[in-house]
């Protein structure tokens, strides 16, 4: 479908107000539901890495199911609660709060029609968020966007929606950690040189100059890469169904893409026994990664390989990755 002649996304200029407010809000009403966590900083050859342990984010309410047998599940973005609602994005989009945040501030942009998950981004997708990482940037304030697709990604819902993050309320709790001044977001870090990392990833510059058919034609670029490393002799479609799982990041500078061949992999106490499985979304991309329970905790912070193994198992190893364990 021809849509370059799409107008673009009508974002609120002061949008970062909008979203920190609509959270205070929410949070105080009891609207949504904010999970203080613990974080340690770990490193995986050069690369450092963030690791989060929320031990009340195990008892997260589930979703309510379906009464009738028939019965669609409930679709959060459908119609969202206007405690959540932060605004509309004409001409296609809204924007709503996280009812289940890690990092605060964490923010919804879903498309105002249902549309598959599954399916390749379309270029307002993109256009939308870029315009939502440019009313952070105007202010001085850094946004991560990362879309979770495939059932190795960590994808939960079916509806289409990228998930968006202040990096600045990512680093909360990091100025008491040890080395905590030295994270930054992965995706940044790695633009142009990604063989330094232990999964395969890749990435495409980005900036105000491209316009949204340009930032469309990167996107799937780096989805072409990532299925051709993925699958053998697979050509890439450029739309609807996506032929693989993957996560996808975009900051004001970089978008990356990573193939994704599971959802997590098993971690071990030092005796060989099975205490746990990380899961890991597109978060990753930003260089952190997320775990309920204490044995998994101690495990990733106590043994330095743990976390190596977590993500070399993820995705497709990359070539010659250079780092050690």
């Amino acid at each position: 479908m021809n849509i370059t002649n799409m107008p673009p996304p009508v974002v609120p200029s002061n949008l970062p107000t909008l979203v920190k407010e609509a959270f205070v809000k929410a949070q105080a009403n009891g609207d949504l539901l904010y999970y203080p966590t613990q974080v340690a900083i770990l490193t995986v050859g050069s690369l450092v890495f963030q690791l989060r342990y929320s031990p009340s984010l195990a008892q997260k309410p589930k979703p309510p199911k379906p009464v009738e047998p028939n019965t669609k599940p409930f679709n959060p973005f459908e119609n969202p609660s206007p405690a959540l609602l932060v605004a509309q994005l004409p001409p296609s989009h809204r924007l709503v709060l996280n009812k289940f945040a890690i990092v605060p501030e964490h923010f919804i942009l879903a498309t105002r029609d249902f549309k598959p998950q599954t399916h390749l981004l379309e270029r307002g997708d993109l256009d939308a968020a870029y315009a939502c990482v440019q009313a952070y940037h105007r202010v001085g304030r850094d946004l991560f966007v990362f879309f979770n697709s495939g059932d190795h990604s960590g994808a939960s819902q079916p509806h289409r929606h990228l998930q968006l993050l202040p990096v600045d309320c990512m680093k909360y709790g990091l100025e008491a950690a040890e080395h905590g001044g030295e994270w930054a977001v992965l995706a940044d870090k790695v633009c142009g040189r990604e063989k330094t990392l232990p999964f395969t990833v890749f990435t495409s510059p980005i900036n105000t100059q491209m316009n949204a058919d340009e930032k469309h034609l990167a996107y799937l670029a780096l989805y072409q890469r990532a299925v051709r490393a993925a699958v053998v002799n697979v050509e890439a479609v450029e739309e609807g169904e996506a032929q693989i799982s993957y996560n996808f990041a975009m900051t004001s500078t970089c978008m990356a893409l990573c193939p994704r061949t599971a959802e997590g992999t098993p971690i071990r106490d030092d005796m060989g026994n099975e205490i746990g499985n990380v899961a890991l979304n597109g978060t990753v991309l930003a260089g952190t990664a997320l775990v309920k329970n204490k044995a998994e905790w101690d495990a990733l912070r106590t043994n330095s390989t743990s976390l190596a193994n977590v993500l070399e198992g993820i995705g497709v190893p990359p070539t010659n990755f250079t780092g050690d364990k």
